[in-house]
């Protein structure tokens, strides 16, 4: 038996075909699993819960003064702003009548809320209250009109 036979290894062509392989395995499984629609669609169902979460707490309110929304809320379409004691809602609707009783803090767009705005819109037509996630993702509409 001669040293040459007993210390055989891979070859460099036989580690760069595996290389190769690999890397074309996970290609294949990196977009199928495109993580950035996941991602978007993962921040348009936390917009779709703070949509309702918004419109759940300006119906308890109205539930709880007798039938009357809060006095901030207009025909306009507006931003909402956000809740918190050093915020300016100057152009706003202020809704931390809110805070507290219906709801801890007032929820915020995942990736585009400022200081001051929660980057979600309120709005009155009637008795009816649309609230809408104008910045949704991937040509999504999120809006609840109660």
């Amino acid at each position: 038996m001669s040293l040459h036979s007993l210390r055989r290894g891979f070859t460099l062509i036989e580690l760069l075909l595996v290389i190769g392989i690999i890397a074309i395995l996970a290609a294949i499984v990196i977009v199928a699993i495109n993580p950035t629609k996941q991602l978007g669609d993962a921040r348009n169902a936390q917009r779709r819960a703070d949509v309702n979460t918004i419109l759940n707490a300006v119906y308890q309110y109205s539930l709880d003064n007798n039938g009357n929304l809060p006095s901030t809320i207009t025909t306009t379409v507006t931003e909402i702003c956000r809740s918190g004691v050093n915020v300016t809602c100057t152009g706003l609707i202020n809704l931390n009548t809110l805070t507290g009783s219906y709801v801890v803090a007032l929820p915020a767009d995942p990736s585009t809320a400022t200081a001051t705005s929660t980057k979600y819109t309120i709005v009155k037509a009637g008795n009816r209250i649309t609230v809408a996630a104008p910045s949704a993702e991937q040509g999504a509409s999120i809006s609840v009109t109660r």
